[in-house]
């Protein structure tokens, strides 16, 4: 059902449930459109549809729509995160790292040609 009491428009829709976490109540597709007459203009974020009593418009405002994006952003991310990490935990060993023994990419040589710069003109002794 659409708007008021003044002016509404109601129509039964079979739908199906689907058992997932969403940010959205519900979905409206082609068949909910088609069945309500609706145009949609996802520009101005209007749905407009024909009433008993004029013309019924269904808005919204872009920083609610913005919101709603956000939010499920972070849900879709939850989600995602949520369903990768049994199996990254799986397929992923256990490594502990010694940090006191240096390992190859940790040892420093420097070059040849490199020469000592003093880092502090008072004291003579700190050089780089």
């Amino acid at each position: 059902m659409f708007s008021s009491r003044a002016n509404f428009c109601m129509e039964i829709l079979t739908f199906e449930v689907v058992d997932f976490p969403g940010s959205y109540h519900a979905i409206l597709g082609q068949p909910c459109y088609m069945r309500f007459m609706v145009i949609p203009n996802y520009t101005y974020l209007k749905l407009k549809m024909l009433g008993p009593n004029g013309i019924i418009t269904m808005s919204s405002a872009f920083s609610h729509a913005l919101v709603c994006d956000h939010e499920h952003y972070e849900l879709a991310t939850a989600v995602v995160n949520s369903s990768e990490l049994p199996q990254l935990g799986e397929s992923s060993a256990l490594v502990v790292l010694d940090y006191n023994k240096p390992t190859s990419s940790m040892t420093f040589h420097p070059l040849k040609e490199a020469k000592a710069v003093g880092i502090d003109p008072t004291d003579p002794t700190k050089m780089v």
